[in-house]
């Protein structure tokens, strides 16, 4: 399936390392300079923001989904080229999904964990078949890449889990491993 829009699941928050916020401009300038749509949380803090700002600096299309609860919380950003602002964290999950060709997963919290495992799940359960990019910044996502070569192992997958999830460690890998064509 080519890749026209792009769901990016990240932190609101900035992380220790400063290579986060590097990965999340670069990013996000790709995205603009190749005319993938941003589709992402709303936030203007962060990795977050961080990732807007760039595509939006570069004159790429961003929309934000952001639901009510959290407009303070992550700080709505207010310079998209869209927003949806939705009642609940499940809408937001279901809009970006549909929204999107493909998922790109960040450095982030509990919030970007359970966006990833969602999305991994129902990409299992055939509801969707969008492919999923993990960023693994300076190691980010290590131990979580370690955690699913047990689960392989220990028989808990119903297949590999490189069949559903692509781990790069700079934007510019991520970039040759998806599919624009």
């Amino acid at each position: 399936m080519k890749v026209q829009a792009v769901a990016v699941f990240c932190g609101s928050k900035n992380g220790n390392n400063p290579l986060f916020l590097q990965h999340a401009a670069e990013l996000g300038s790709h995205l603009a300079v190749l005319n993938l749509r941003l589709i992402y949380g709303g936030g203007k803090k962060g990795i977050m923001g961080a990732l807007a700002d760039a595509v939006l600096n570069n004159g790429g299309n961003v929309m934000g989904v952001i639901p009510k609860v959290l407009i303070e919380w992550e700080a709505q950003h207010e310079n998209l080229t869209e927003l949806a602002i939705v009642p609940d964290m499940h809408s937001r999950k279901k809009m970006m999904y549909e929204l999107s060709d493909a998922a790109i997963i960040l450095p982030g919290g509990f919030g970007t964990l359970d966006e990833l495992f969602e999305m991994l799940t129902w990409n299992q359960l055939k509801i969707h078949d969008k492919k999923i990019y993990i960023l693994n910044s300076a190691g980010f996502y290590d131990h979580l890449l370690n955690h699913l070569k047990t689960m392989e192992r220990e028989d808990f997958l119903y297949e590999p889990f490189s069949h559903r999830i692509v781990f790069c460690n700079s934007p510019v890998e991520l970039f040759n491993k998806i599919d624009l064509k």
